[in-house]
């Protein structure tokens, strides 16, 4: 029953963090797991919900940290090749009600790997720069560089979409 109701939600999860579907069903596998081998150790304090929700999250960055020490992922952005950050301060693109929310996570899955990462760390979960950092193991102005990067291609991606749509991009 517990699977049954939370499944679908602790995939979203999965696939946020993961690098394709078949991923995110192994670490789905492995945060259920994780769930029911410490079922017992939940108080009650908060929402059960944010209580997996936690564990799923956690599940998938010890995940990525994996593969960051196998060299398969790097968070380092000066290791990585990437276009300038083009930032004009304006948000709206961000925002817009011109693209659906569908769209946009898929864009937002579409990130590369170390961007996406720090993305939904930072807008999802609402960790500090300073927490990412720690987590991922990388410095901060890596954190901030790559969300920056994050957002700025979001935006590009958001506006191309919304011109593609026929609607004038902001």
């Amino acid at each position: 029953m517990l699977y049954e109701k939370y499944a679908k939600k602790m995939m979203a999860i999965c696939l946020r963090y993961s690098k394709d579907e078949e991923t995110a069903y192994d670490l789905l596998h492995d945060g259920f797991i994780q769930v029911f081998s410490h079922i017992g150790s939940f108080e009650g304090k908060g929402s059960f919900e944010g209580w997996l929700k936690r564990i799923f999250v956690n599940v998938a960055l010890m995940y990525l940290r994996k593969e960051q020490k196998r060299g398969e992922i790097r968070f380092d952005i000066e290791q990585m090749e990437s276009e300038p950050i083009e930032e004009d301060g304006d948000d709206e693109g961000l925002l817009s009600n011109n693209i659906s929310q569908q769209q946009l996570l898929a864009l937002i899955n579409a990130l590369p790997l170390g961007y996406k990462t720090v993305f939904n760390l930072f807008v999802f979960e609402d960790k500090t720069h300073k927490e990412i950092a720690n987590t991922l193991g990388i410095s901060e102005a890596s954190s901030r560089s790559q969300y920056s990067r994050a957002r700025a291609l979001l935006k590009k991606q958001i506006n191309a979409v919304i011109k593609k749509n026929g609607e004038r991009p902001k």
